[in-house]
């Protein structure tokens, strides 16, 4: 699918609640597969992602029942297989595009007596696997993988050992697929991180009855424990948030309210930065859902932002929004540089290059190495023809950058955006229109 954006005339003014959050609606749909008893999910992301999630614990033998499907999400009962474990599936399972639905389900299947195989699409087939399946085999768990260490991935789940982990890097994928597997294991299992990453994990978990000690950046649960079933509200995902924060901060006269977002810390880097470049945006306290404190973000457009250094530890709290800051960063005075962002290119696409490849196509300033970017601001933008790759946040970011580039700008395979936000377009419009609920 082809889109065509050309520059705004009209302010993007309203408020508007973004859809559920992907990280944790991921978790509470498999949470609650693996739980004993029927648990009940409102406020579920409804995307391509989360249905892959979705439709491969169904695979496994949970029973998943779409009850509602609202704007604000879907809700589901999912009566989990508990102490039985999951079924042996027919046939391979397809993770679509999802690298949280892949990664996690190793975790949850390498403790139990069952054969599966874990496919996805192209891009997924090309993420690497090894830093889940690495650690895993150390706990007893068998795994077989396409060349390179990429799906398709064989798993043959038993009895596991508990271990202690010390990760190379930050990852909530990795670490929560140990944690997971550390539920089958006779023992304490420990994973240990060099940074803060999203603890959606360690928040959620304890609501389905499975205690977890932090320490620092480690965390580490005792098993053998099974979940028990638990009721979750999903809030508003941060992540597709920062792009109508993005928009807002870029297009003239816009004042937009983003409501009942999560605020968990490991997520909103991406709001700290943007502060100290100056953009006008004031975050009002909510209530706590689902063990995350959430709120509202208000958002007016700032006509003087000053370019910044995002450093390496602030990276995880904001690895999915670098391509946003990037744009964001093409309106700021002087270098804004990004230390660290280096798993950037082992994402849906590799996002690093794409960034400052489709930045510098809208004529403004970018550089990538191997392991960061450098944006000059000051540089108008001018509409070009870009491709996503595939991937739903370059989409986004282009789609925000189509708002102010002087002309049209074109983006091949926006139907990418599907994988976390279906319906940003239409939101971008009804906020241009002033029209949102």
């Amino acid at each position: 699918m082809r889109f065509h954006v050309r520059p705004t005339a009209s302010p993007l003014i309203g408020s508007i609640r973004v859809p559920g959050d992907k990280s944790i609606s991921h978790r509470a749909v498999l949470f609650s597969a693996m739980a004993e008893g029927t648990s009940r999910i409102t406020g579920v992301l409804d995307s391509a992602d989360v249905r892959s999630t979705i439709s491969a614990v169904s695979a496994l033998g949970a029973v998943v029942e779409i009850v509602a499907e609202e704007p604000d999400g879907l809700t589901l009962l999912v009566h989990g297989w508990g102490c039985d474990g999951p079924v042996e599936p027919v046939g391979s399972i397809d993770c679509g595009n999802s690298g949280t639905t892949i990664r996690l389900l190793m975790g949850v299947l390498a403790g139990w007596g069952i054969h599966a195989v874990l496919t996805g699409d192209e891009s997924l087939s090309r993420r690497p696997m090894r830093r889940v399946t690495s650690p895993l085999a150390e706990m007893g768990a068998r795994f077989e993988t396409a060349e390179g260490g990429v799906a398709p991935v064989g798993i043959s789940g038993g009895a596991l050992a508990p271990a202690d982990f010390d990760l190379p890097v930050a990852s909530a994928q990795v670490k929560t697929a140990l944690l997971l597997a550390g539920l089958r294991a006779s023992g304490t299992t420990r994973v240990c991180e060099p940074a803060s990453s999203r603890d959606h994990t360690e928040r959620m978990l304890p609501g389905f009855g499975v205690p977890v000690m932090r320490d620092g950046l480690c965390a580490s649960v005792t098993g053998p424990v099974v979940p028990v079933a638990s009721d979750v509200a999903v809030p508003a995902d941060p992540s597709s948030a920062a792009f109508l924060v993005g928009a807002a901060l870029l297009v003239p006269g816009s004042d937009v309210t983003l409501r009942a977002v999560s605020l968990n810390p490991t997520r909103i880097g991406l709001l700290r930065v943007l502060a100290r470049m100056g953009a006008d945006i004031h975050v009002s306290q909510g209530d706590d859902v689902c063990g995350e404190p959430t709120g509202d973000i208000r958002v007016r457009f700032t006509e003087k932002l000053t370019a910044t250094t995002i450093t390496a530890g602030e990276v995880p709290s904001l690895i999915d929004e670098v391509p946003l800051l990037a744009i964001v960063a093409t309106a700021a005075a002087g270098t804004t540089r990004f230390e660290g962002v280096g798993e950037l290119r082992v994402k849906e696409s590799d996002r690093l290059a794409a960034i400052a490849d489709g930045i510098n196509a809208l004529c403004g300033g970018a550089v990538a190495t191997e392991d960061t970017l450098t944006v000059t601001g000051g540089h108008p933008l001018v509409g070009a023809a870009l491709d996503s790759l595939g991937d739903h946040r370059l989409a986004m970011a282009f789609a925000v950058a189509g708002l102010v580039a002087d002309g049209e700008t074109i983006i091949d395979r926006f139907e990418a955006v599907d994988v976390s936000y279906p319906g940003f377009a239409a939101d971008i419009k009804a906020l241009l229109k002033g029209s949102t609920p």
